[in-house]
């Protein structure tokens, strides 16, 4: 496969910068998955580099090559949508060898391309079927293979789940992970689910208002994210973010403000009085909202079914906070 260089890379669309000198390497074989909000330049950054966009400034390098000015057709790069974008007319065969019969390839070449994308896929017995005969778990698997048997440098995935039920997505997230790490697949997966990108992530960008708010891995952003949007945007529920001052939490350094996430706040004998508001019991584990006595809101996950509600008490382990500027939100 091949390495992957962003350098400054930026895009504005008028007066407006959409994109914020993202810099950034991917090595040969690497999952590298884009998460944020609808509108923080996730998709752009993708269509950058895809050469979908054109860059209002920085370099894009493929092995070395800048791609910036490319033409996208050269660049030796392939997109999977979340729309799938299959020819209806065309069955399966015929739309995961098209692109390599533009590029002139024999029939013979074509057939046993697709013939061992299919079997690698589990498609091998729905070749002669057109796209409205498919699931949607299907299509996708057909978008994939016609992007595996152009045998690109580089795989781009713009939330390629999200037209998919939520136990389909479970399954198909597993099936492309796993796709990926078998063959090595160089890889920018675009997304707006959480649990989507900490699975699927050898590494992660958090995009905050067109910018790289923190580049790590999964667990890395989790444990110890570079700020408070970080903090609360990975994890669900979000941490919770206070005053420690107001929660009675001594020796912290002023102007800043406390986080824990919902997991780590334990229920105690005695502790901090803790009022419950409203409980979400899940089964293995229950959600509970309420306020310290300070006023402070707090949500924590409790493991197994919902306690008693009289007279609860909840502590915030110190080992377990983490503080942040409270004007930058930088973490402290």
């Amino acid at each position: 496969m091949a390495i992957l260089e962003l350098q400054g890379l930026a895009k504005s669309f008028g007066a407006t910068s959409v994109l914020k000198a993202i810099d950034l390497t991917l090595a040969s074989g690497e999952m590298l998955v884009i998460v944020g909000a609808s509108g923080c330049g996730k998709s752009t950054l993708l269509r950058l580099v895809a050469g979908l966009e054109s860059a209002s400034a920085g370099r894009i390098l493929l092995d070395g090559v800048d791609i910036t000015r490319q033409d996208p057709s050269k660049r030796d790069v392939a997109m999977v949508f979340q729309n799938y974008a299959l020819y209806p007319h065309m069955n399966v065969a015929e739309n995961m060898g098209y692109a390599l019969k533009l590029r002139g390839e024999s029939r013979a070449a074509i057939a046993a391309k697709v013939e061992e994308a299919a079997a690698l896929l589990g498609l091998s017995e729905l070749l002669a079927r057109r796209p409205a005969q498919l699931s949607g778990g299907q299509r996708q698997r057909v978008a994939m293979g016609r992007a595996i048997v152009r045998q690109p440098k580089l795989f781009l995935f713009d939330e390629p789940l999200s037209n998919l039920d939520a136990k389909l997505r479970v399954s198909m997230r597993a099936e492309i992970r796993r796709l990926q790490k078998r063959l090595g697949i160089t890889s920018l997966y675009v997304t707006h689910d959480q649990v989507e990108a900490m699975t699927m992530a050898d590494r992660l960008i958090v995009m905050e208002a067109g910018r790289a708010a923190q580049i790590a891995a999964p667990m890395e952003v989790f444990e110890r994210p570079a700020s408070r949007f970080v903090a609360q945007f990975m994890g669900a529920p979000a941490m919770n973010i206070f005053d420690p001052a107001r929660a009675g939490l001594t020796d912290v350094p002023p102007g800043t403000m406390a986080g824990i996430r919902p997991e780590y706040v334990e229920l105690t004998a005695d502790g901090i009085p803790f009022t419950v508001e409203l409980v979400e019991p899940l089964g293995t584990e229950t959600l509970i909202h309420g306020t310290l006595r300070c006023g402070q809101r707090l949500t924590l996950r409790h493991a197994g079914p919902p306690p008693s509600q009289d007279g609860l008490n909840v502590r915030l382990p110190a080992e377990a906070l983490h503080f942040f500027d409270a004007e930058s939100g930088a973490r402290v």
